[in-house]
């Protein structure tokens, strides 16, 4: 390769500033090898072979070049810049699940002693990592109403270094004001951290609201076709680089290459996923409020969600692709009962507990994604027995109500 084919291929790195999501999604990365591959290539290796000792003994002093896949691989390294870019973030870190991402935050940041502060309406296994697993290091958090400001600020100590929320929440699709849940955490001298997992960056983008590090269950839409598994933090180099990436380099929960070079392909048409899927949801949403077997429909861009105009300020105008409905039910079990009969009844939706698919999935949190909490617990984040999650797909959206349809119209016969 002569001279100007090498700096021509490293230019189409240097992309020009100013670009926008959609573009960033589909081009940042890294430079294509010497073979100026137009997609990006998988290296699937678990070392790098040196050129001589002294260069082997200053990659691995610098930690920035490629000599382990533990530390560092090329596939990973550029899906990493590209969710980045697309989150308007400095840099970001990939892990090997959306748990060991907060797994990471944690390890990085608190120590015995520290403070947590957190909204009560966020997923599950969220709640118990918290509450069981980092209480066991001597680490408190307490966790608060998703939408109440107040609470948020009552809850604040001085050994608080983290405010943890999910907006939208699953499965009520509750959604914080990001800003504000800024204001409190910096005038307390702790970090904001947002999950922005229902969103993604195609919808919402936390740093433009103030939130400090951004979280990622890459296993949802970001794959977005119920493929593999991964995770994400984005934020700042300092926090980024300088300690989630030393404690990355000791726990090894990092991010397979195979899986992340899927991740990347996925990023490329999230935002046309995601405006799509959002559409489908809207219209299944409003669907299902007209419904008498229904008591209420959770879904952002519905009038009657409690906080939509915050919601579109915040979604770029779109709810998202997941909502949640609750079925009338005099007692806790007739609910229940109603619900499985709905979810049983389908023949096109799939009965799983992911969502992000292009496969509609339906799923009854208080027996799975929020199973493990207690009653208590349940009660305090809204999860009742008659709640049903739709993640909504790209099924023609008649042959979903249709589906949903077989059992709502034949419960209590």
């Amino acid at each position: 390769m002569s001279q100007n084919d090498e700096a021509r291929r490293l230019a189409r790195a240097q992309l020009p500033a100013g670009l926008r999501p959609e573009t960033l999604a589909v081009r940042t990365g890294l430079a294509p090898s010497q073979h100026g591959e137009n997609s990006e290539a998988l290296f699937l290796t678990s070392a790098y072979v040196q050129p001589d000792a002294q260069t082997s003994a200053q990659r691995f002093a610098a930690s920035e070049d490629f000599t382990y896949s533990r530390t560092s691989n090329p596939t990973v390294r550029s899906l990493e810049a590209r969710l980045a870019a697309m989150e308007g973030t400095e840099a970001a870190i990939a892990t090997a699940t959306g748990m060991s991402a907060i797994l990471l935050l944690c390890l990085g940041l608190l120590k015995s002693g520290d403070h947590v502060v957190c909204s009560r309406s966020v997923f599950g296994t969220t709640v118990n990592l918290f509450a069981k697993e980092f209480a066991k290091f001597g680490v408190e958090t307490s966790f608060v109403s998703q939408t109440d400001l107040a609470e948020w600020r009552a809850a604040m100590r001085p050994s608080t270094k983290l405010l943890f929320a999910e907006t939208p929440t699953n499965p009520l699709t509750d959604v914080c004001d990001i800003a504000a849940l800024a204001g409190i955490a910096h005038g307390g001298g702790a970090l904001l951290v947002v999950d922005n997992t229902y969103a993604t960056p195609a919808l919402q983008r936390p740093a433009e609201f103030g939130a400090d590090i951004i979280m990622h269950s890459a296993t949802k839409y970001i794959d977005g076709q119920g493929r593999v598994m991964g995770g994400a933090l984005c934020g700042p180099s300092r926090l980024i680089k300088d300690v989630f990436g030393p404690v990355m380099r000791t726990v090894g929960m990092v991010l397979a290459p195979f899986n992340a070079w899927v991740l990347l392909k996925g990023l490329e048409t999230l935002s046309l996923r995601m405006r799509a899927q959002s559409e489908q949801a809207l219209a299944v949403a409003r669907w299902l409020e007209g419904r008498p077997e229904v008591a209420r429909v959770f879904y952002p861009s519905l009038a009657s969600h409690p906080q939509h105009e915050l919601a579109m300020r915040q979604q770029s105008g779109q709810g998202g692709a997941v909502l949640s409905f609750e079925l009338k039910g005099e007692t806790p079990e007739a609910a229940k009962a109603a619900a499985f009969h709905i979810i049983d009844s389908t023949r096109v939706l799939s009965i799983a507990t992911n969502l992000g698919d292009t496969k509609s999935i339906i799923t009854h949190p208080a027996t799975t994604s929020h199973g493990r909490l207690s009653e208590e617990q349940r009660q305090a984040a809204g999860i009742g027995q008659g709640l049903i999650r739709l993640s909504v797909g790209l099924e023609h959206v008649d042959d979903i109500t249709d589906d949903l349809l077989r059992g709502l119209s034949t419960l209590n016969h």
